[in-house]
Order: structure tokens, then C-alpha cells, then sequence
């Protein structure tokens, strides 16, 4: 008995990590508990984003002890004070932005 609790898996670790963009574009470089270089990014379907150098991101682990991994999103600055649910807020660099509202409103 005492020999079956000391050859228990290990708990399995959190399937995401929040990091900071190191290197920009299609694969991108970040850091998380170390760097780690060339991962996808992933988007929303039909919805094309790099995230800029110092941007943070969303790392999604994935695979048997998590060795893949893919950027999925990233944190913005500020999120839009009036933001409703359902309701879409679009933005980009130097505060170009599309706010997509309930009443149809662009």
C-alpha cells in the first residue's frame, strides 16, 4: 500500500498560462514560466490578429503533459466602460477600434 501512494501520477498542471509576447507575428516567441518560441496563434474564425512585442496573451497547453502549446488571445489595455453583453468591441493599434452594439450601432 505504502509503495501504490508514492507511484501516483503527478496532478496535472493548469491548461494555460497568461505570458508576455517576446517576438511578433505569425509565430510568435513567449514568455510564460520560461520563453518559448515559434507558437501559433489562434483566432476566432475569421479573425486574423498578431499580437505586438509586450502584449499579454493567453497560452493554451494542450497534448500529453502539455507540451503543445498556442497563443489564443490576448488581455486589451482597457475594456470599453459601456460594454454590454453579447456586444462586440474590435480594436487595434493607436486606438482604431469597431464597436459592434445590441441596437445594431457600429
Amino acid at each position: 500500500m505504502w509503495l501504490s501512494k508514492q507511484m501516483r501520477p503527478e496532478a496535472a498542471a493548469s491548461g494555460a498560462d497568461l505570458g508576455v509576447t517576446t517576438i511578433s507575428g505569425r509565430q510568435v516567441g513567449v514568455v510564460t514560466r520560461g520563453e518559448v518560441r515559434d507558437l501559433p496563434v489562434y483566432g476566432p474564425g475569421g479573425y486574423l490578429w498578431t499580437p505586438a512585442n509586450g502584449s499579454a496573451v493567453l497560452v493554451v497547453k494542450g497534448g500529453p503533459g502539455g507540451e503543445e502549446q498556442c497563443v489564443a488571445g490576448a488581455r486589451p489595455a482597457e475594456d470599453p466602460a459601456d460594454i454590454r453583453p453579447g456586444e462586440v468591441y474590435i480594436y487595434g493599434p493607436g486606438g482604431n477600434a469597431v464597436y459592434l452594439r445590441q441596437d445594431g450601432g457600429v
